[in-house]
């Protein structure tokens, strides 16, 4: 069986790492959380700002935070006056805590207490949690959090039409439980193959921002002194609407804002169409939203969107063969000349008020270089493509790395 490029490059890169040579299992015992953390007590807030119960003063000013979901961490919320804060009776945090949201738990919405938000307050929703760090590693703990075993408990708990988790719940799970020096080794490892993942993801940044800077570079050559054609004259609006059959499935095309392209959308029934008219979309088509025309959701049409349907809200400009190509045309567009005229072709300022004008669309004027100097920009952008499309594969593979060394920590597998 052939493996796919994301699984050869994810084990190639654990091979390159160190950690896809099969080791020995240990067996490692678990323990009932509970064992490991309390609750942790109140405090005052802001140390003399706050009653000892916890209460907010009115003329200081708290950072509260929040959890991200997916066990991504915690993380500033915003910081305001205590007159702002309804819930004078508020918990503080501490760096090294284990928060825990009260309802988002079951999505992950749990984490250790950074440095960085050291007093900064949670209501009552939260529940926090010291850390008993003779047994217990917190970096260690860190970890343990984000891996499916640990996930697969939280969510075992109460019933599915009551998301909330009660601290009980958090004391009960269980943790696999090596000896400290034990825990801080596996820490080490698992830190030392992270850094290689942001030192390889920013690699990737890089790799972008230069192939981005190529392809503006190499545009901005071809355009500069290159005689203006309106694109009317170059590429004219067509439409090709739909007849609607109730029996038909029309299968929907739609494009992204900010210049990222087609996507696809479940066929509609001819029967469920109202006032969306379908209209036909053809390869090569410049498309263009006429209601988010002017924050760059403009795309070229790719072979895969051939014979599917836009609403009637998408346009259609079919370039002129041997005169204009909808790559070049679509990256002008995209520039911030090309946005500037699409903005003056948007009136209104509200969202749903800026329709741009399909005539006024006609008016504005391209750069056209030769056909063939077109055409080789054209091949130059589907290479700069075809890199990003494996980058977005081995972000993939990287993405899956730490979770799979993860689970191999916490089975004594590292």
């Amino acid at each position: 069986m052939t493996r796919s490029p994301s699984i050869w490059m994810l084990t190639a890169a654990l091979a390159l790492t160190g950690f896809a040579t099969p080791a020995r299992a240990q067996q490692i015992s678990e323990t009932r959380v509970r064992e490991l953390i309390k609750l942790a007590a109140d405090r005052a807030v802001n140390g003399e700002a706050a009653t000892a119960n916890g209460d907010i003063n009115d003329l200081e000013t708290y950072k509260r935070c929040r959890v991200q979901l997916h066990a991504q961490g915690i993380v500033l919320r915003d910081q305001v006056p205590g007159v702002e804060i309804k819930t004078k009776k508020q918990q503080v945090c501490q760096p090294g805590e284990f928060l825990v949201a009260e309802i988002d738990a079951k999505l992950g919405g749990y984490g250790i207490v950074p440095q960085e938000l050291e007093a900064a307050i949670v209501s009552s929703h939260y529940f926090l949690f010291g850390i008993d760090v003779t047994k217990l590693d917190r970096r260690y703990l860190g970890y343990f959090i984000r891996t499916p075993a640990f996930h697969e408990q939280v969510a075992a708990q109460g019933s599915t039409n009551y998301a909330a988790i009660r601290p009980g719940h958090v004391l009960g799970y269980q943790i696999p439980l090596p000896p400290l020096a034990e825990q801080r080794r596996l820490v080490e490892r698992v830190d030392a193959l992270a850094t290689k993942l942001m030192e390889a993801q920013s690699a990737t940044a890089e790799i972008e921002n230069r192939n981005q800077e190529l392809l503006a570079a190499s545009f901005s050559q071809l355009a500069t002194g290159a005689p203006r054609r309106r694109l009317g004259e170059i590429a004219p609006l067509l439409r090709r609407p739909a007849p609607i059959d109730p029996l038909a499935e029309y299968p929907q095309v739609s494009v992204r804002s900010f210049g990222r392209g087609t996507f696809h959308k479940p066929a509609i029934m001819g029967n469920e169409i109202t006032w969306e008219k379908p209209h036909l979309v053809k390869a090569d088509d410049v498309l263009i939203s006429n209601i988010k025309a002017w924050e760059g959701a403009i795309a070229v049409a790719k072979a895969e969107d051939d014979g599917r349907y836009g609403s009637h809200r998408y346009l259609t400009y079919v370039p002129v063969a041997r005169v204009a190509t909808a790559r070049f045309i679509c990256f002008f567009l995209l520039t911030s000349e090309g946005l500037y005229h699409i903005g003056e072709a948007s009136p209104g300022s509200a969202d749903r008020n800026r329709t741009t004008s399909a005539k006024a669309l006609l008016e504005i004027p391209v750069p056209l270089p030769s056909h063939e100097r077109q055409v080789w920009f054209g091949k130059l952008y589907d290479e700069v493509q075809a890199i990003r499309e494996l980058q977005t594969q081995t972000t993939a593979a990287r993405e899956a790395m730490l979770p799979a060394i993860l689970d191999r920590a916490f089975r004594g597998e590292l």
